[in-house]
């Protein structure tokens, strides 16, 4: 690409990506940071059998539910102000979290950081989208893709780490610096040229209220089995399918292009559902069932963090070369031999291994999932479509938790080989352009 094509690039887009996947990374690591410390947490708040489910999928859930609304939010009134204000509100929400005396008390606050990081995350991918064009745009995708991938698998690392030393409150303490530090660094480094709002269309509650009783009626009714919530969540899906065709300025406007967007992230929602799911199921077995401290437990997931990154990385150098659809189908056949191999012997020779394996095939997946989804989104829509591709991200790990939790690791395999059949399906055909190519495999 020539040379003046960046001749007015941002001079610390760089520093302002790191700020951002910062921000990026705390919001994907809370979906995890809690597994290991659940078996602490429910001793010391007195939590009900399914208190520690919810203690995880009450993020998930309203993190989910709302992206679609944060994105249109951040297309409405400015990336910047909707990513400052979610921001805000999570480190609250993350000081309120570890503040919390009782399960209750947690779950509202866990909610909260839900709330909030619906408003971040499309906020901080808008900004991303905007900083970055041409080929630079493929490869500051692809290390954010990564960072969906790693999050998760350091926050359980991390969160080992905290629960079994200064104790399982650090896992929201630990929000707090990285918080203060991105609130004043991003906007400081921005400057006024990205103050300006968006397009002034409308936001109506209706879509964003039904959107969220869809999803909680679903989640409710796969962790607790109830086919009355399961037929809520249909109704409710129903309505808000009427609801959005009537809208004339609804969710997920009709001139965006579909195929690419909905496909990569239908493939999202199955990778993230796969990951969280294990990450909650082997941090529950290795200390509930092996009985191992918190801290061999997150120490464990070590070369699952590893693995993951070093799939994003491969997988960003991999869909350039043979296109989407070929690296989606063999990143969920890794993932669906791994999750085969897990439960086949003890922690270091059975679980470690295969999760390791299923962790370095969904890393690829998540980087196919992010480029081919955003791959045809004009900037005006940047805002909401990231908002739903972390919709399908953290709904998937929501439902993946609710629906498998209770099965065990034998059931991973199953999705997974779904996932390998379905992928070419999903998947748009070709590749990123070649010049862009080059970029994201660097």
């Amino acid at each position: 690409m020539p040379s003046h094509a960046h001749a007015h690039a941002h001079p610390h887009r760089w520093r302002l990506l790191a700020l951002l996947c910062l921000a990026q990374f705390m919001l994907i690591a809370d979906v995890t940071v809690v597994n290991v410390a659940l078996p602490v947490i429910s001793t010391d708040l007195a939590l009900s059998d399914t208190g520690p489910t919810w203690v995880v999928t009450a993020y998930a859930l309203f993190f989910g539910a709302l992206l679609l609304v944060g994105g249109r939010l951040a297309d409405r009134f400015g990336a910047l102000r909707m990513f400052l204000a979610g921001l805000t509100l999570f480190t609250a929400a993350s000081m309120a979290s570890g503040l919390a005396e009782t399960g209750g008390t947690l779950i509202a606050a866990r909610s909260a950081q839900g709330i909030a990081a619906a408003l971040l995350s499309p906020a901080a991918m808008a900004l991303v989208l905007a900083l970055f064009e041409g080929p630079a745009r493929h490869r500051a995708l692809g290390v954010w893709a990564g960072i969906g991938g790693a999050g998760a698998a350091v926050g359980v690392l991390l969160g080992g780490i905290l629960a079994d030393g200064p104790g399982w409150r650090w896992i929201f303490y630990v929000n707090l610096p990285a918080g203060a530090l991105a609130l004043i660094a991003v906007p400081l480094l921005l400057g006024r040229a990205s103050r300006a709002p968006g397009a002034r269309s409308p936001v109506r509650p209706a879509g964003a209220l039904l959107l969220t009783a869809t999803s909680g009626c679903l989640v409710y009714g796969l962790a607790e089995g109830s086919w009355p919530w399961l037929a809520g969540a249909a109704a409710a899906g129903l309505l808000s399918a009427v609801a959005e065709s009537r809208n004339p300025h609804p969710l997920l406007p009709t001139t965006l292009p579909g195929r690419a967007l909905l496909g990569g992230s239908a493939v999202m929602l199955g990778a993230a559902g796969l990951l969280v799911t294990g990450f909650y199921l082997s941090s529950l077995h290795i200390q509930q069932t092996l009985g191992r401290s918190a801290l061999v437990t997150g120490l464990a997931f070590l070369p699952v963090a590893v693995a993951v990154t070093a799939g994003a990385h491969l997988g960003g150098r991999a869909v350039v070369r043979f296109g989407w659809r070929p690296v989606g189908v063999t990143a969920f056949a890794l993932s669906a031999a791994g999750a085969a191999l897990a439960p086949t012997g003890g922690l270091w020779t059975g679980l470690v291994p295969g999760f390791t394996l299923l962790a370095l095939g969904l890393g690829g997946a998540f980087v196919c999932a992010t480029t081919a989804a955003l791959s045809e989104v004009p900037p005006e829509h940047s805002g909401l479509a990231s908002g739903l591709v972390g919709t399908s991200h953290e709904l998937g790990a929501a439902l993946g938790v609710a629906a498998l939790a209770s099965n065990g690791f034998d059931t991973l395999p199953l999705p997974a080989l779904a996932l390998a059949l379905t992928a070419a399906a999903l998947l748009p055909k070709g590749r990123p352009h070649p010049t862009a190519a080059r970029a994201m495999a660097h």
